[in-house]
């Protein structure tokens, strides 16, 4: 389709103009700028793929590969620089079958012998003969699986310093071979040596003219001497070094990326280059609801007496324990189930709390608070599917797959292992947050979780613990509705009397995630229990510190 495309463009008046692109992305600006086609330059794929001269050390794959990917970047025809064909005559027919299945509107072969040296490098410049060029573009025609595919030859007798009678004589023969086009190539820094070519061409065949050499030569003024396309090659890439190279030098003197703000593209024109927006409505068409991102929110705000002096100087959050702390614990967790939108809050040495990649925010007020303002600290970050953790608990992964795969509109991790150990001891952790279960466990010497969330009929530190039926750990799923709701009671608490009793908690400021927890139970809002049987660590004194020095 795309060779149809040039061939078409070959019928028209004036000249073709193609410019050299070295991946997708520069392909796309060619396009942009309005080229009529793209031209992969050997010269621009060594540089910016293996930063190794133009010397024929990309193989025929590597080069096919980086113009299959520039040919689905654009809608106009790519020509590919296939250097002298990676070899004889055999080599050329491989080449040319693979390039047209491909996609690509024609390839360029010259006589240069194998391996080449890029035509403007000083030095020796070695062709082949005229017959072996010749049987190189028979070979090549005779190939092809599609009629339209263009097989420009290129002769190099110029830059190898045999005149113009040697160059008019090839160019002759190559027509003749079944060239659809010819390029002469020239390292002269004036035009003059390549519209002598012209004046004596008598041929038929589309010329071709790469004016790197002779930069004052414009497009109007070789079209008017006999140039059907002209080829601006390399000047893409040059461009971007120019660019890399002077901002790279500002932006590490300076060290601050500000300074270079105005040389360089801006984020949104990258996003649209890419096709961002496609994406994003590829994404809402065929990914299912259930398959909506899940934000994470750790509160981390809180102090505990009781692990001074091990926090004299840092929150528990930040604990190492065998030379990571729990917060970067839980955060590779997190990132390791695909959750990457996660959100910090702060309080009791808030400075000390540091981790790449993280958004944090502050509850100021953090002595006088209770967790449920940590949380709503958050403010518009508690938005969709939202995950909400204490920043002083420590879990196994399978935890958190099992919370993740829960539909309903608050799920709570909820380990059993509390009502074997009450049932069969009566000890039961001070401070535990208990639950009590619409469905009362069946106690056994073996135990295997239900893959059934039950329903959470009561929450909190202060239920009657014969009626409890295991302990909430700190870590919950709300659905999109759930953190709705959750909103719905901040605003209405924050207007609730002060000093008013909020179901344990003196008043709303002071409520913890429990609370508000009790508080969507009272108003019919379904919150399960992922049932659980341990796997999990609190790090609230010294002795679960030293605890999980030993399990981790």
């Amino acid at each position: 389709m795309k060779a149809k495309q040039f061939r078409a463009l070959l019928q028209r008046k004036g000249p073709i103009l193609l410019a050299g692109a070295h991946d997708a992305i520069s392909a796309k600006l060619v396009e942009r700028a309005g080229f009529d086609a793209v031209w992969v330059s050997s010269f621009g794929l060594s540089a910016a793929f293996k930063s190794m001269p133009d010397a024929n050390v990309l193989t025929m794959t590597e080069t096919l590969e980086i113009s299959k990917n520039i040919h689905s970047a654009v809608r106009i025809p790519v020509i590919a620089d296939c250097d002298n064909g990676y070899g004889n005559a055999i080599n050329v027919i491989r080449t040319v079958t693979e390039f047209a299945n491909a996609g690509i509107a024609g390839i360029s072969i010259e006589d240069a012998a194998f391996p080449k040296r890029c035509s403007l490098y000083p030095g020796r410049h070695d062709l082949v003969s005229t017959e072996e060029m010749s049987g190189r573009i028979r070979a090549a025609k005779s190939a092809c699986p599609n009629p339209d595919f263009l097989l420009i030859a290129r002769t190099e007798a110029l830059i190898s310093g045999l005149g113009l009678e040697e160059a008019l004589k090839r160019a002759g023969a190559y027509a003749q071979a079944g060239a659809d086009a010819l390029l002469i190539h020239s390292k002269a820094k004036s035009p003059q040596e390549v519209l002598a070519f012209t004046k004596s061409w008598k041929g038929k065949t589309p010329l071709v003219v790469v004016p790197t050499m002779f930069p004052n030569a414009s497009a109007e003024e070789l079209s008017q001497a006999g140039f059907k396309v002209i080829i601006f090659a390399n000047h893409a890439l040059r461009a971007a070094v120019a660019g890399m190279r002077d901002q790279l030098r500002l932006l590490r003197k300076e060290g601050r990326a500000e300074v270079i703000d105005g040389a360089i593209a801006p984020l949104q024109e990258i996003y649209e280059l890419v096709g961002v927006s496609e994406f994003q409505a590829q994404e809402e068409a065929f990914i299912p609801a259930s398959e909506e991102p899940v934000a994470a929110c750790i509160l981390a705000a809180g102090f505990e007496e009781n692990l001074l002096p091990l926090i004299q100087d840092r929150p528990k959050t930040m604990l190492e324990i065998k030379g990571r702390s729990i917060l970067e614990r839980q955060v590779a967790l997190l990132r390791s189930v695909g959750i990457t939108n996660i959100h910090v809050v702060r309080g009791y040495q808030g400075q000390a709390v540091q981790m790449p990649g993280v958004q944090f925010h502050e509850n100021p007020l953090y002595e006088t608070s209770g967790i449920a303002a940590s949380l709503f600290s958050a403010g518009s970050a508690l938005q969709g599917r939202l995950l909400v953790l204490y920043g002083d608990i420590l879990f196994d992964r399978t935890i958190l797959e099992r919370l993740l795969e829960s539909t309903g509109e608050v799920s709570l991790a909820v380990d059993r292992a509390w009502y074997d150990l009450y049932r069969s001891e009566g000890r039961s952790p001070e401070g535990a947050d208990l639950v009590e279960g619409a469905v009362k466990p069946i106690q056994t010497h073996r135990f295997l979780p239900s893959e059934e969330s039950g329903s959470v009929l009561k929450i909190g530190q202060r239920l009657d613990k014969k009626d409890c039926t295991g302990e909430f750990i700190g870590l919950c799923l709300f659905s999109t509705e759930g953190t709705r709701r959750l909103h719905q009671i901040r605003e209405e608490g924050m207007i609730s009397p002060q000093g008013q009793p909020y179901h344990e908690a003196p008043s709303f400021s002071r409520a913890s995630l429990t609370d508000l927890l009790q508080e969507m139970i009272d108003r019919k809002v379904p919150v399960k229990a992922v049932e659980i049987y341990k796997g999990w660590l609190e790090v609230d004194t010294f002795e679960d510190y030293r605890r999980a020095w030993a399990k981790l």
